[in-house]
C-alpha cells in the first residue's frame, strides 16, 4: 500500500492506514500487531503516528518517546479499553538496552506497537511486523509505503 500525503490531508492517510490494518490477515487477533516505522530525521514519523492516535480517538497526550523509549495510549474500541505503545529505539544502542527497556513486552502483548528507528532492535521483532516507510516527497509532501517486514 502507498500514501501520498501533506499535513492538510495527514488525517485522511491515517484513516487509509487503520483501514488498511485492520482488514482480516494484517494484522489478525493470532498475531502481534506492530508497525515498524522508518525514514530519515524530519520525514514526519511522530506526526503521523500522532495522526494514527488522532484516528484512533486516544485519551492521552500523544508525544515523542524518544527520551522515555515508550509511550503508552489509551483508546476504546467496541466498548473494550485498549492500548497503543509508541516505542521510539532512536537512542538504543543495542538489542540488550531494548530488552531491558522492556520492548518484547509490548510486542507481545496483543496491543497496537507504533515503532519508530526500528532497525537497532531488528531481531526482536515478530515476524508479521509491517514495514511503514516514510520518504519526504518535497517540503510539504511525504510518501508512506506499507509493506511485509
Amino acid at each position: 500500500m502507498e500514501l501520498t500525503f501533506s499535513l492538510d490531508t495527514i488525517r485522511e492517510a491515517a484513516q487509509a492506514f487503520w483501514a488498511y490494518f485492520d482488514k482480516p490477515g494484517i494484522a489478525g487477533s493470532d498475531q502481534p500487531a506492530v508497525i515498524a516505522f522508518r525514514g530519515q530525521m524530519g520525514a514526519g514519523k511522530t506526526t503521523f503516528i500522532h495522526a494514527l492516535c488522532d484516528i484512533r480517538q486516544v485519551k492521552d497526550v500523544v508525544g515523542s518517546p524518544t527520551f522515555s523509549i515508550i509511550n503508552q495510549y489509551s483508546y476504546s474500541e467496541a466498548g473494550r479499553e485498549k492500548k497503543i505503545f509508541h516505542i521510539d529505539l532512536y537512542r538504543l544502542k543495542d538489542e540488550e538496552e531494548a530488552i531491558q527497556a522492556g520492548i518484547e513486552d509490548c510486542f507481545y502483548s496483543g496491543h497496537i506497537c507504533l515503532v519508530e528507528w526500528p532497525d537497532g532492535a531488528r531481531g526482536l521483532f515478530p515476524e508479521s511486523t509491517l514495514s511503514a516507510e516514510l520518504t519526504i516527497t518535497d517540503s510539504s509532501t511525504r510518501k508512506l509505503i506499507i509493506g511485509g517486514n
